[in-house]
């Protein structure tokens, strides 16, 4: 009988947010998969865990999984952390639970600390609806194109960020986004230095000038206000002469009538004023 992968969620900074379950988890796995063996020792350590590790992390991924699917079908029990946080939410993680799926094996995820939901719930954001970026790509075209499609992202964003990289990443957003973007900026979760800052992108680009970037951060972005979109559409329409108007509805094939009614409902006013307008 196949054995059970089990998602095992480390603190993110605090200790005491383990949970017994994931304790009596690690206790009794037959195997450890770290990200970092060296660091998860120092957890291992502190909660008297004697269990063998092995490393499983971003350069060894497909491979190692192939390893860990083995002792699985084998019948071994093993237990899947990362550095911080919960495995498979911008972790390696993903790939093996994927394939064990495919295998047939049992997967089973424990709740517990992740810095994306510890951050989005106290920015002061939008928690109703929200967008996950993880970390942005490396790779320039790839990072400019998903750049691109958070433009018209109306859910609350959030993205991970290093802090030799946060300066050129909030550039990009303020170029990208627009300065006048509300964002929060949220590092050290957890631990005694715990830090939440909210302002705008420039805000945050200025106080970074004077301020070393320290601790890895989470940044949550506000989304496009949907009263302050429409209206700015319908300022360019205003901007736009009447007649001009009516003849891009032409042009792409509508008869007159419904060019009128589109031309209306652009410029929030009625049918009949349009047709006044242009007489």
């Amino acid at each position: 009988m196949a054995g059970i992968l089990y998602l095992c969620p480390t603190p993110i900074g605090n200790l005491k947010d383990i949970s017994e379950r994931v304790l009596d988890t690690l206790r009794e796995a037959d195997l450890i998969a770290a990200e970092d063996t060296r660091n998860s020792m120092k957890l291992m350590n502190a909660f008297d865990i004697h269990v063998p590790m092995t490393s499983y992390h971003e350069y060894n991924r497909t491979g190692k999984a192939f390893v860990l699917i083995d002792k699985l079908k084998e019948g071994a029990n093993v237990a899947l952390i990362s550095d911080a946080g919960t495995p498979g939410i911008s972790d390696p993680g993903e790939v093996l639970v994927k394939m064990c799926h495919e295998e047939g094996i049992k997967v089973t995820s424990l709740p517990g600390p992740c810095a994306c939901i510890t951050a989005l719930t106290m920015s002061g954001l939008s928690t109703r609806r929200f967008s996950f970026e993880g970390f942005l790509p490396s790779d320039k075209k790839e990072r400019k194109e998903v750049l691109e499609s958070l433009k018209k992202e109306y859910r609350t964003m959030v993205l991970y960020e290093a802090p030799h990289h946060l300066k050129n990443t909030l550039s990009e957003l303020s170029d990208t986004l627009g300065g006048d973007r509300q964002i929060a900026l949220c590092r050290e979760l957890t631990k005694k230095f715990e830090e939440v800052l909210r302002m705008t992108i420039s805000q945050a680009l200025e106080y970074y000038d004077t301020n070393e970037p320290k601790g890895e951060f989470v940044l949550v972005i506000e989304g496009i206000d949907k009263e302050k979109e429409k209206e700015s559409v319908k300022s360019g329409w205003l901007e736009m002469d009447m007649e001009e108007h009516l003849n891009l509805y032409l042009e792409k094939g509508l008869d007159k009538k419904e060019a009128m009614k589109a031309v209306a409902k652009d410029r929030g006013i009625s049918k009949s004023d349009v047709y006044k307008a242009l007489l």
